[in-house]
């Protein structure tokens, strides 16, 4: 099977806009109020994904290692503001806290990956490294915005019993950890569930566009069994980290629940 893909013409690219109408057309006419947000959306795709791939050109012409590092570090931050803003009913969290727990999962899944299972030459080709990194960040990204949110819902949610528990004794993570775990298991749900119908209901980016491009479905299978497993991997760590190095947050000098947990209780 030949390994080429079919290129795609500026005409034929120009196309995708009656996809945006149709979606555009559902929203008017239901009154989604979201037309303004997918055009602006459709404009920002077009650009973004214009300039990212002039970028990529040169990156990978250059395949230096420094660069590397500091392209991935940039996504990992970008990631990590990006997740912090999806969690609104976080108050004045740190990107900080996310950034690290992001930083660390992605390079530490993203090394074994790449390293061990990969092993391209050099092993820190830019061509290899960055997409499998890019993977792993998307992933973990809504994962750890998931599980931050859970976790400050269940202590509101549970304040009253987390008081108890700290007025008979208990220390903070004695009282928080069934909300920690809830927060942890939360965050890990949606990448569980796709790990079970993978294949069946869908075939994967990874998988698709290896496919598309003309490689052999089982090799591409082989990939995307790795990418999988890589997203899964990453994820737990990243939700352990951050959920770990957060729920202290949670509680103020004295051991005791923070004023907006209990504030903000119902």
């Amino acid at each position: 099977m030949a390994n080429s893909t079919i290129p795609i013409s500026d005409f034929q690219l120009a196309f995708t806009v009656l996809l945006v109408l149709i979606t555009g057309g559902i929203s008017a006419l239901l009154r989604l109020g979201l037309l303004k947000s997918l055009i602006w959306g459709t404009i920002r795709t077009f650009v973004q994904l214009t300039l990212v791939g002039y970028a990529l050109t040169y990156i990978f012409k250059l395949n230096n290692l420094w660069l590397v590092i500091a392209v991935v570090t940039t996504m990992c931050y970008i990631a990590s503001r990006t997740a912090v803003r999806r969690t609104p009913n976080v108050p004045e969290f740190p990107t900080t806290l996310a950034f690290l727990s992001l930083l660390a999962s992605t390079y530490l899944v993203g090394t074994i990956v790449t390293v061990l299972i990969i092993s391209p030459t050099p092993w820190y080709s830019a061509r290899i490294v960055i997409p499998i990194f890019g993977m792993i960040l998307g992933n973990s990204m809504n994962g750890i915005a998931i599980s931050l949110d859970r976790l400050y819902g269940e202590a509101r949610s549970r304040s009253a019993e987390i008081e108890a528990l700290l007025t008979f004794g208990a220390t903070p993570w004695e009282a928080i950890r069934y909300s920690v775990r809830e927060a942890i298991r939360t965050g890990m749900t949606p990448t569980i569930n796709s790990l079970m119908v993978v294949g069946l209901v869908s075939l994967p980016g990874m998988m698709t566009g290896q496919i598309l491009g003309g490689a052999d479905p089982r090799e591409a299978v082989r990939y995307q069994i790795v990418v999988m497993l890589m997203i899964a991997a990453a994820v737990a760590i990243g939700c352990l980290l951050l959920v770990g190095l957060s729920y202290k947050k949670l509680f103020n000098q004295d051991g005791a629940l923070q004023s907006f947990i209990l504030h903000s209780r119902k």
